[in-house]
């Protein structure tokens, strides 16, 4: 199975995943999944559910499985014997510009205020973000390139000047060795959880009782882009969406309608002024 996915192409991080979900499965039954079919996955799945399990990890089951037995064992199952659950229409947490701006200004340090000014001015995910190198910044063209993001797939965001100025003061201040917001450990990026734990405090002292997370940075890009009339195609390509259809869940959220237009805003105008 592991060398099927290689051949594919899959992330490390996918690969890993994947056979992480297969043995659980197969340690559920103490039988290798070669001696298992429909009713136990079925039993399995229905277990996961029951335990509470929400919609994003069982996704991740049903993928798993659908890989080993339809790739590597080759039995070509229809989809009614590993479905999907439907999807939960959910909209995403969005803060206004002048929370954004509550927000940065209540992280305690440089580096925490550095991050999360590069998130929202950039759409990036939270691990494209934490995996940024110094080469990324491109000063001259003034684009970031995110090397590898979702589905192994590398794109360029705009650089602000606001940002590239802040990034700069963050570098002369911190001198990090290889990744731009290292870790701990030095070489290291910043772990998941260590951005994640930051919110929270951010959150009390900026007065915001909405549930922020790295992610809602993000959200905030897509939204104040769309609101200040930034095209949906356009954003849909920053965020390095596969469809038009995911980006579009923000016409849903935005505060005002959009106005047709080319043009990509400078989002940390609309926070720090000019």
């Amino acid at each position: 199975m592991i060398d099927d996915m290689r051949i594919r192409n899959l992330a490390p991080r996918t690969i890993e995943s994947y056979v992480n979900k297969v043995a659980l499965f197969a340690r559920h039954f103490g039988k290798s999944p070669d001696l298992l079919g429909p009713e136990e996955i079925r039993t399995f799945l229905l277990g996961l559910l029951n335990a509470g399990r929400d919609r994003s990890t069982l996704v991740q089951y049903v993928s798993a499985l659908r890989f080993l037995y339809n790739i590597t064992l080759g039995r070509a199952w229809q989809a009614q014997v590993l479905p999907f659950p439907k999807k939960e229409r959910r909209l995403p947490v969005v803060l206004s510009p002048q929370e954004v701006g509550a927000f940065l200004k209540a992280l305690d340090s440089l580096k925490k205020r550095t991050f999360f000014l590069t998130v929202y001015a950039t759409g990036l995910r939270l691990r494209e973000c934490t995996h940024l190198l110094p080469s990324d910044i491109d000063s001259k063209r003034m684009v970031v390139r995110v090397r590898q993001g979702k589905g192994r797939k590398d794109r360029y965001v705009p650089l602000s000047p606001k940002l590239l100025t802040a990034l700069r003061q963050y570098w002369k201040a911190a001198r990090p060795k290889t990744h731009i917001f290292e870790g701990s450990k030095t070489g290291l990026p910043l772990c998941k959880e260590t951005v994640e734990d930051w919110c929270a405090p951010a959150c009390r002292k900026a007065g915001i009782s909405k549930h922020v997370t790295p992610h809602t940075l993000r959200h905030c890009f897509a939204t104040h882009l769309l609101e200040r009339g930034t095209d949906l195609r356009t954003i849909q390509i920053l965020m390095g969406h596969r469809s038009l259809s995911t980006t579009a869940i923000y016409l849903h959220v935005a505060a005002i309608a959009p106005q047709s237009s080319k043009k990509c805003a400078d989002l940390l105008e609309g926070i720090f002024g000019n």
